[in-house]
């Protein structure tokens, strides 16, 4: 099939007109900015009742997200900052999940004008993995010590559904002896970032084994939409873009992300779409995203809005983004990646971010090849190696977690935001934390890691025999201590 034959069959009309309501969609650009007019100079006891109502986990209504962007004491900015920490906490216990992102090819029909990979850019040397490659890029990544990765697609023809599957395959077929142990490794978990689809497509991504299916708005705002995606390409489509998670659910995946590319138009607006895309979600399917996510761009070859953003973001209110964002959806996960530098990661980690990416390599066949570095879609701030990013958290008192237990049983979608919800899916988190670490620390972990990460870890058991809850179910705390003894005997792959 020619390119243009395939882009005429993508997008199909009848799978986004079902979802609006009297022919509008859930983004009210009025009443968003008129919210972010009414929400200024709000009360100090506004405020606190605000952070309070998320300290008992619940959604924020857009005028108090309003509210919260509105804050201008410094002081009541601290007693945020701290909220959102503790929130976290509360919510997902003190662990950090780590995964690598996986890039399979750079083919696209699309001419985004922030993005490195956009067809236009003739700079762009163009690649797309077979299965082998996939597999060596795969070893790669597990020879670091990662379990979970999230593939990346170009939307083509060369790359679409076919594709995906075939990829997703190779992926979970590799297995590879670690580095200190010699113990068998496999990728336990794929995630996936690609374009909005059908729903007959996505159910076939779905029968492939995937966790969460990734798709970022980019801007809610359409007039920058369109400006940035030009309408003679698929991705020009805002509405095919909007409602992907909506035909996601129907398709049966019920846990996606969204986000937003921060610097295209201005951040207050952007978290206000976040939010109602959140509240669209959880009101039509009882489920609001799994993870969130909050990059601000950064340049790119051959793209001069990537490097002359309109609306720039600064590191001072990139921290507030990610501290409204916790207190705002309390149940979604965070996820902060390698675009930022260590410093503001580190920083950042610290106001309730739950997830992100090391040792990671953005290059069509970086990890296995160092192919194609010097063209990507952005630049990085952090290249630093698992094992080093790993050492920093550590010695911020968090516990690295390479957990894919959610999705292998049935802690996914409504389930999962339940125990959220309830506070009760951070003890899981907590186990499954510790075990998976303990994994790590004898089968890739450095000697100063191992030093360090055996601290924490003496400290979590600590934790885990005092807590009541814990205390309260000891069959789970049995089960636990088991699956913990097997891996120091050198057992694999356990899980609560």
């Amino acid at each position: 099939m020619k390119v243009s034959e395939w882009k005429e069959s993508v997008i199909d009309p009848s799978q986004i007109d079902k979802y609006l309501v009297d022919g509008e969609d859930f983004i009210c650009e009025d009443t968003i900015k008129q919210q972010i007019k009414d929400g200024e100079n709000p009360s100090d006891e506004y405020i606190e009742k605000i952070i309070q109502k998320a300290l008992s986990v619940h959604t924020l209504a857009p005028e108090e997200t309003a509210a919260l962007l509105n804050v201008k004491s410094p002081q009541m900015w601290d007693k945020i900052f701290a909220a959102a920490l503790e929130l976290k906490k509360k919510v997902y216990d003190n662990r950090i999940v780590f995964f690598a992102p996986l890039y399979c090819s750079n083919l696209c029909v699309n001419n985004c004008e922030y993005c490195g990979f956009r067809e236009k850019n003739c700079t762009e040397k163009r690649v797309i993995l077979d299965s082998d490659h996939i597999k060596r890029e795969t070893r790669s990544v597990l020879n670091e010590g990662h379990k979970r990765l999230i593939l990346v697609f170009g939307e083509h023809p060369k790359s679409d559904i076919d594709y995906m599957i075939d990829a997703i395959k190779a992926v979970y077929d590799v297995e590879a002896e670690a580095p200190k142990s010699g113990k068998l490794a496999n990728i336990r978990r794929v995630n996936i970032n690609a374009a909005p689809m059908s729903i007959e497509k996505l159910q076939r991504l779905k029968e492939t084994g995937i966790g969460t299916y990734q798709v970022f708005q980019e801007t809610y705002h359409k007039k920058t939409y369109s400006e940035v995606h030009p309408k003679n390409t698929l991705k020009g489509d805002y509405h095919w873009r909007l409602y992907a998670l909506h035909r996601a659910m129907e398709a049966g995946i019920d846990d996606v992300a969204i986000g937003a590319l921060f610097g295209l138009y201005d951040w207050k607006f952007e978290v206000m779409g976040l939010l109602y895309h959140t509240l669209e979600l959880e009101n039509r399917f009882g489920v609001g995203p799994h993870t969130i996510s909050f990059p601000r761009i950064t340049p790119a070859s051959g793209s001069d809005l990537s490097k002359n953003l309109p609306y720039q973001v600064s590191d001072e209110d990139f921290k507030k983004i990610v501290a409204i964002l916790r207190l705002s959806v309390p149940t979604a996960g965070l996820i902060i990646t390698a675009r930022e530098n260590p410093e503001l990661k580190r920083e950042v980690i610290k106001l309730g971010c739950t997830q992100t990416d090391a040792s990671t390599r953005i290059g069509i066949g970086g990890y296995s090849d160092q192919l194609n570095q010097d063209k990507q879609q952005f630049t990085i701030g952090d290249p630093r190696d698992l094992d080093d990013v790993i050492q920093e958290v550590l010695k911020e008192g968090f516990i690295p977690s390479f957990c894919t237990a959610g999705y292998r049983c049935g802690r996914t979608g409504e389930t999962i935001m339940g125990m959220l919800s309830h506070c009760v899916e951070g003890k899981f988190c907590k186990l499954n934390a510790v075990l998976t670490f303990k994994e790590y620390l004898y089968d890739y972990a450095s000697e100063e890691t191992r030093r360090l990460g055996e601290k924490v870890i003496e400290k979590e058991l600590k934790e885990i025999h005092k807590e009541q809850y814990f205390i309260d179910h000891p069959k789970l705390t049995g089960k636990f201590d088991q699956q913990f003894h097997d891996i120091t005997i050198g057992k694999r792959d356990r899980f609560i």
